[in-house]
């Protein structure tokens, strides 16, 4: 089997390391495999496969050979993607920087795929949120065009990096003993509480999350016509985002047919009984690849309306497992 070189850009991050774990469980045919990160990162050691690796600072010449270069987001992307490309290298790029770029292809490997046949040296991957929904609502839309999307997401602490991670497990422990919380990495206390904002606030006092939601689902999947509008908040979750979806189609889908459409859809998996109390928790989610979709229900209020909730592994199916997807159907 051919193998190909590979660079990982932000190789000490969240993100970083999930792309060498995913490397290994696909068995992806790496040949030669280059780590990449920040000055401050650079000199530390990481095993991947039974070999040590030392970490490289991020340079233009460090994409020399390389086939497939993998960011995992952040400023290097507009810093050194291009650099990338000049060397030789395919970008799959996990950051915002380019998703809206009419000449990238933004791809969701279970909805578009064969958008990547049209690159011309990036490929964007998309929001984790955005990816999560596509992934659920594409077979619907397949059955029957949706022509609204009204979705509001509950999303994981990590989903602002291993410093969110953090953050929580300060707040619950300080809470715990009585302490009192000083916000650094969120703008309020996330113990114990909900934040509806997600980055920062742009048109119309919707967040840049919540445009993503609505633009990168729109470009995936081929249609402005489509309309969507997002609400987007931080919850005290470590890992793995839930989103509740209200859907309008064109013709009726009965709750019915939309769990068997669903049961039989690539990367989807379907847990609802309500009889049994069954339906998907991010728990359920963490560190499995699938998009998780329950109670799936008629809207009483519209024709054609259903609402779903869906439940999907941020860091995984919605970064680097997509990511590296990706890669894969390059390869091919």
């Amino acid at each position: 089997m051919k193998k190909y070189n590979v660079a990982i850009v932000g190789a000490t991050g969240a993100v970083g390391q999930e792309f060498l774990k995913i490397l290994a469980e696909r068995k992806f045919p790496v040949g030669e495999l280059k780590l990449l990160a920040t000055a401050r990162s650079a000199g530390k050691v990481i095993n991947w496969q039974g070999k040590d690796y030392i970490v490289e600072e991020t340079r233009p010449d460090a994409f020399a050979g390389m086939d497939i270069a993998l960011f995992a987001g952040g400023s290097a992307s507009t810093e050194f993607a291009r650099d990338a490309v000049d060397r030789g290298a395919v970008v799959i790029d996990n950051s915002s920087a380019f998703r809206m770029d009419p000449d990238i292809p933004l791809v969701v490997p279970e909805v578009n795929p064969e958008d990547v046949k049209w690159h011309k040296g990036i490929i964007a991957n998309p929001n984790c949120s955005t990816i999560i929904m596509a992934v659920a609502l594409k077979p619907l839309h397949n059955a029957s065009n949706i022509t609204r999307d009204v979705v509001s997401t509950y999303q994981a602490v990590s989903g602002a990096g291993r410093e969110g991670i953090e953050e929580l497990e300060n707040q619950t422990k300080q809470l715990g003993h009585g302490g009192v919380v000083e916000p650094q990495i969120f703008p309020y206390q996330i113990a114990y509480n909900l934040i509806p904002r997600i980055d920062v606030f742009q048109e119309g006092d919707y967040t840049k999350e919540e445009w993503k939601m609505v633009k990168e689902t729109q470009k995936i999947f081929h249609t402005e016509e489509m309309a969507i509008t997002a609400t987007t908040v931080r919850v005290p979750v470590y890992r793995s985002h839930s989103e509740s979806i209200n859907i309008e189609t064109e013709t009726k889908l009965t709750p019915a047919e939309a769990k068997s459409v669903l049961s039989k859809a690539k990367g989807v998996v379907v847990i609802d009984d309500p009889s049994k109390d069954l339906y998907p928790l991010p728990l359920t989610a963490a560190d499995t690849d699938e998009v998780y979709v329950g109670r799936i229900r008629e809207d009483f209020s519209i024709p054609n309306g259903l609402n779903l909730w869906v439940v999907g592994d941020q860091i995984r199916k919605g970064a680097a497992t997509n990511a590296i997807q990706i890669a894969e159907l390059l390869i091919k």
